[in-house]
């Protein structure tokens, strides 16, 4: 049963040659002159226009959660609508109860002003 698995196997460790071999032989071929504009940051091409260090506001972090949990919802959505019909009634009710608690959260989010960018 397990001989179904060596295809699999041989591709993962021929895949895992190539980039390890790409990544030494980057080392031991590759040019090592280092000079300070090479060093710098480099933001598509142009020169940066802040410090790459710099902090990000909360809320930036608040809308890429409330992002991904708005994503999962997506994520669980597909596969329902794809079985919809085998599940019922009592698929729909328990994707209506999903729906209104994510819609709850979304109100919420909205009456505290996180979906606001200042």
């Amino acid at each position: 049963m397990l001989n179904q698995y060596i295809p699999v196997l041989v591709m993962t460790l021929a895949a895992c040659g190539t980039a390890a071999g790409m990544i030494i032989m980057t080392t031991i071929m590759g040019p090592k002159k280092e000079f300070e504009e090479k060093m710098e940051p480099f933001e598509c091409g142009v020169t940066p226009v802040s410090d790459p260090k710099s902090r990000f506001g909360v809320r930036f972090y608040l809308v890429a959660m409330l992002f991904i949990v708005f994503d999962i919802e997506a994520v669980f959505l597909f596969p329902w609508a794809a079985v919809f019909r085998d599940l019922g009634m009592f698929g729909l009710m328990e994707m209506m109860v999903f729906i209104l608690v994510l819609t709850v959260g979304l109100a919420y989010v909205w009456k505290k002003g996180a979906l606001e960018w200042e």
